[in-house]
C-alpha cells in the first residue's frame, strides 16, 4: 500500500472511531468498563400518582413545568396504536387548519378508546377551534370524569366559561387547575382577575 493510501485509510478509521458510543469503546487505561450490577433491576419510573403529588408540592416553576410535561407524556398514549395514529393525523389536520377533518378523526379515536381521558380533551380542543363551545365543554367534562387530575382540561374549561361570561364557573375551574398544578402559568392571573368579581372585593 502506498503512503498516500495508508494515510487515507488511517484517517477513515479514525473518523469511524469517533462515531462509536463511549459506552462501547474499549478503554485505553486498561480499567474495566463500569456496568450495572448483574441481576439488579433498573429503577422503576415514578408512578402517575407520584408525579401528581410532586407537581402539587413543587414550589419551583421550572421543576413543576418539567413534572407537568412528564405527566402529559404519560397521558398522551392511548394504549392503542390505531388510536394513536388517528390522533397524530388529527394533530396534523389542526396544524393545516383543517378542523372538520380533525374533528372526524377524533370522533373515531373516542369511539375506539372511550376510556382515554386525553382523547376527549383533544377532541374538546378541536371543538373549541370550531367555535363549538358546548361540545367542547361536554368533552372536557367527560375527560375529567375519567381523570379528575387533568389540570389542562380544568384550565381549558375555565377559559371557555370565561369566554361565555360565566365567571363563577370559570373561577371554580381555574382554582381546580391551580390546586393540581400550583405553578401553572397564568392561572394565578386568571384567578386574581376573577376573584373580586365573583367573591366581591375586600373592604
Amino acid at each position: 500500500m502506498t503512503p498516500t493510501r495508508l494515510l487515507a485509510a488511517l484517517v477513515c478509521l479514525s473518523g469511524l472511531a469517533l462515531d462509536i458510543p463511549a459506552a462501547r469503546a474499549a478503554p485505553e487505561t486498561g480499567r474495566p468498563v463500569r456496568t450495572a450490577p448483574e441481576g439488579k433491576p433498573a429503577p422503576k419510573p415514578p408512578s402517575l400518582d407520584d408525579l401528581f403529588a410532586r407537581l402539587r408540592a413543587s414550589e419551583d416553576p421550572a421543576e413543576a413545568k418539567g413534572i407537568a410535561r412528564l405527566i402529559e407524556r404519560r397521558m398522551a398514549g392511548s394504549g392503542s396504536p390505531t388510536a394513536d395514529l388517528l390522533t397524530d393525523r388529527a394533530r396534523q389536520a389542526v396544524t393545516a387548519h383543517d378542523f372538520p377533518l380533525a374533528a372526524e378523526l377524533m370522533d373515531r379515536v373516542t369511539a375506539l378508546e372511550p376510556n382515554w381521558s386525553e382523547g376527549w380533551n383533544r377532541r374538546a380542543t378541536v371543538f373549541w377551534l370550531l367555535s363549538d363551545k358546548d361540545d367542547a365543554l361536554a368533552d372536557l367534562q367527560r375527560a375529567l370524569v375519567l381523570e379528575p387530575r387533568h389540570f389542562e382540561a380544568w384550565a381549558a374549561m375555565g377559559r371557555i366559561y370565561e369566554s361565555l361570561d360565566d365567571k363563577a364557573r370559570a373561577l371554580a375551574a381555574f382554582r381546580r387547575a391551580r390546586a393540581l398544578y400550583p405553578q401553572m402559568e397564568k392561572i394565578g392571573e386568571a384567578i386574581n382577575r376573577l376573584t373580586p368579581e365573583v367573591d366581591g372585593r375586600d373592604l
